[in-house]
């Protein structure tokens, strides 16, 4: 009996040896299964990151940097045409109320009273509306020649923009598909991968001569679209600066002509501030206006 039970315990514990290693084998199979299955799911995240480079660093750094001087230009370009036309319409805003002023003096009672008021009033019209005919031309002419090329110079950068997007979306395409290509060459040569292979090399060679294409014609016009700036801008500012000197040359024969008008009894700017101090000093003196 007792040999019996011994014999009985031996068998199970030989068993549960058994078992165990049964269980054990079964985990780390199961385990590598799942290694297995789940490697080739976590390799499709990798597409559209190719191991091999196929752009060098130098080409994106050359690149990038034509393209962020564009970008600076684009942005000083619409900043300078913004500020021109603020600049023509203070100018006009100017010359017209400095024609409402004279105006308004020259409606003044004060000039059916004192013919000597009037005369000067009439001067100073004038002249304010003769500014204001000049203001008018240079505005004109610095629209035709400074804001209109300004305006057009921006309308081309949208252009230039969209260009550089599809450079962008060839560079995503040709990534995407040479990581395809690697992908079956990292497989077992069986003959459906071969397939696979040569279907995905046929795919890669025309998306890699448009990259290739779109790449080269950016490289080679963008820095020459940069350059081409200063004749294209030269014209403009040269026409500003004459309209603004032929201006201003008028502007002081017009001023002239008034001095010479209402200045006849040729005092000078302090001895006027005098006159006028004095005359406020009898007005002050006035009960009317005397303090309590």
């Amino acid at each position: 009996m007792r040999r019996s039970k011994l014999w009985l315990t031996s068998c199970l514990e030989l068993e549960c040896r058994v078992v165990r290693r049964y269980v054990c084998r079964k985990i780390k199979i199961t385990a590598r299964h799942r290694r297995r299955k789940i490697t080739p799911k976590m390799s499709w995240f990798k597409i559209g990151q190719p191991k091999k480079q196929i752009v060098s660093k130098t080409v994106e750094r050359d690149f990038e940097r034509e393209y962020d001087k564009l970008q600076k230009l684009e942005d000083q370009t619409k900043k300078l045409h913004k500020d021109m036309k603020k600049s023509t319409e203070a100018d006009l805003a100017m010359s017209k109320a400095a024609v409402k002023i004279s105006v308004d003096l020259l409606n003044n009672p004060l000039c059916e009273q004192d013919q000597a008021f009037l005369e000067a009033m009439n001067a100073l019209d004038t002249a304010m509306k003769r500014m204001d005919s000049f203001n008018q031309e240079k505005v004109t002419q610095i629209q035709k020649t400074v804001i209109d090329p300004l305006k057009k110079y921006s309308g081309v950068f949208p252009s230039l923009n969209m260009a550089v997007k599809r450079r962008e979306q060839a560079l995503q395409d040709y990534k995407r598909l040479q990581s395809k290509v690697e992908k079956y060459e990292e497989k077992d040569k069986t003959g459906p991968v071969m397939v696979k292979l040569h279907q995905a090399k046929e795919e890669l060679r025309p998306v890699k001569e448009d990259f290739e294409a779109k790449n080269k014609q950016l490289l080679d016009e963008m820095p020459k679209f940069y350059q081409s700036r200063i004749d294209y801008f030269q014209p403009s500012f040269e026409a500003l600066i004459r309209a603004q000197v032929v201006y201003f040359t008028e502007m002081y024969k017009i001023f002239n002509d008034l001095t010479d008008q209402i200045d006849q009894a040729g005092m000078t700017d302090d001895q006027r501030q005098k006159e006028t101090e004095a005359k406020l000093s009898e007005l002050r003196a006035l009960s009317i206006v005397a303090d309590d």
